[in-house]
C-alpha cells in the first residue's frame, strides 16, 4: 500500500501552494472538530495554526518514514496546518516524506492548498542515508557538477550562494512533489559569520536573497526567511549575532519596499526565552526584543525547539497550570507558553508518534494565554 500511495504522489500532477481561500477552508473544518478559534492566526493572508509539526529528529529508515506518515496525517486532522523541514533533514527522508503525506492527506479531503509548506537550505544534504565517505560525495554532487566551488564552502558544510539555491529548491520542490514553497528559509546563516567578517557577510546574504526574490518571480516560493539557533538570540556584536533591522535592509536592497523576507525562525522556549525577554536587537534608536522587532519590521515569528527538543516534557512546576488553565499536561503547558507569546506566530513541535500528536494538539482546542495571565509567569520569582 506504501509504494502505491508513493507512486500516486510522484505520478500526480505538481501541487501548488497554500492560498486564502484553502486556509479558510481548513480552518472552518477543525473548528468544526473542536479545535479553539485562537488557534488560528492570520499571516499574509492565510489562516495559520498556532501549532505546526516538525520533522527534524530521527532515523534515516523506513520505519522513521512510516512514523511521520502517519503522524503528519493526524497532525492535520487535528488542526496543524504549518509543516516543517528542511532538505538536509534525515537525509532528505523528511522533505520526501512530506511528499507522500500530501497524497494521504488529499485523499482524506485535506488538499495542499489548505497547507503552509516550510523548508529551508544551506546545510549540504546526504540523500537517503549518510555516504560511507562524506567528503566524496560533496566533491561528486556539488564540485564536479559546478554547483558550488570550495570557496564557497563554511564550516565544511555549509554554502548560500545563488548556484547551490537554486539547486536546493529545485531539490526540495522535487522530493515535495510540489510546484510552490510557501516559506524558505536560509538555514542557520550565521554560520557563516565568523568565517567573512560582517560585510562581506552581509554581500552574500543579499545575492541570496536576490536569488530569491528571483525564485519567488518564477513561482517556485512565496516567501523567504531565515531560521536560526543562535543568531537572533546571541548579545549584540557577536561574533554570530545578527540584526533583525540589518537583515530586513538588506532584504529591502534586494527586493525593494515589496520584498519577500516575512519569516524568522528561532529556538524559543521555557528555558530558552531570548527572544522575548532579551533586548539585543536595534530599531532605530532603541534596543529592543526580536519579539517587538519582528512585529514593527513587518517579520512573522516562528518558534523551533518548543519543547526543548523534548527536555520540557515533564517536571514543570505546578503553578504553571494557575497560569495556562485548561492545559493537561506539562508538553501543553510549554506548548501553551510558546503559543501564547505576544508576537509569535506559530509554535513548531517535532511529532512522529500518535500519541505525541493527540497530546500536543490536545492544546488547540484551549484558547491561547491572555497577555495578562502571560505576562504573570514573569513576574513569578
Amino acid at each position: 500500500m506504501v509504494d502505491e500511495l508513493a507512486e500516486l504522489t510522484w505520478g500526480s500532477p505538481r501541487l501548488t501552494g497554500a492560498t486564502g481561500k484553502g486556509t479558510e477552508g481548513f480552518r472552518s473544518e477543525a473548528l468544526k472538530r473542536g479545535v479553539a478559534p485562537g488557534h488560528f492566526r492570520e499571516v499574509e493572508g492565510l489562516q495559520v495554526s498556532s501549532i505546526g509539526i516538525g520533522t527534524y529528529l530521527g532515523e534515516c529508515d523506513e520505519a522513521t518514514d512510516d512514523l511521520y506518515r502517519v503522524a503528519l496525517v493526524e497532525a492535520a486532522l487535528a488542526g496543524a496546518n504549518v509543516i516543517d523541514t528542511s532538505v538536509n533533514y534525515r537525509c532528505q527522508r523528511s522533505e520526501r516524506t512530506i511528499g507522500r503525506a500530501l497524497s494521504d492527506l488529499g485523499a482524506k479531503g485535506i488538499p495542499r492548498e489548505q497547507l503552509i509548506l516550510c523548508t529551508k537550505g544551506g546545510y549540504l544534504p546526504f540523500d537517503g542515508t549518510p555516504p560511507s565517505n562524506p567528503k566524496d560525495y560533496f566533491r561528486e554532487r556539488f564540485i564536479a557538477t559546478g554547483i558550488l566551488s570550495a570557496e564557497d564552502l563554511v564550516a565544511g558544510a555549509h554554502a548560500l550562494t545563488p548556484s547551490f539555491l537554486r539547486d536546493q529548491v529545485s531539490t526540495s520542490l522535487e522530493n515535495l512533489g510540489c510546484e510552490e514553497i510557501d516559506v524558505y528559509y536560509l538555514h542557520n546563516p550565521e554560520t557563516q559569520l565568523p568565517a567573512l567578517g560582517r560585510t562581506a557577510f552581509l554581500a552574500r546574504l543579499r545575492e541570496a536573497f536576490e536569488c530569491l526574490e528571483a525564485l519567488a518571480e518564477s513561482g517556485k516560493l512565496r516567501f523567504y526567511g531565515t531560521a536560526t539557533w543562535s543568531g537572533y538570540r546571541s548579545k549584540p556584536k557577536g561574533k554570530d549575532w545578527l540584526s533583525l533591522q540589518e537583515v530586513v535592509s538588506v532584504a529591502r536592497e534586494a527586493g525593494g519596499d515589496k520584498h519577500r523576507f516575512r519569516f524568522v525562525q528561532a529556538p524559543y522556549n521555557l528555558a530558552m526565552t531570548e527572544i522575548f525577554s532579551e533586548q539585543n536587537q536595534p530599531l532605530d534608536d532603541r534596543m529592543v526584543s526580536l519579539c517587538v522587532a519582528a512585529g514593527e519590521l513587518g517579520v512573522h515569528l516562528v518558534s523551533s525547539a518548543s519543547l526543548a527538543q523534548g527536555r520540557l516534557k515533564t517536571g514543570l512546576p505546578d503553578w504553571l497550570g494557575t497560569l495556562f488553565r485548561g492545559s493537561s499536561s506539562d508538553v501543553q503547558r510549554a506548548l501553551q507558553f510558546v503559543r501564547s507569546t505576544p508576537g509569535v506566530a506559530v509554535a513548531l513541535v517535532g511529532m512522529k508518534t500518535e500519541s505525541h500528536v493527540r497530546e500536543n494538539l490536545g492544546t488547540a482546542r484551549i484558547p491561547p494565554a491572555s497577555v495578562e495571565d502571560f505576562l504573570k509567569l514573569f513576574e513569578v520569582q
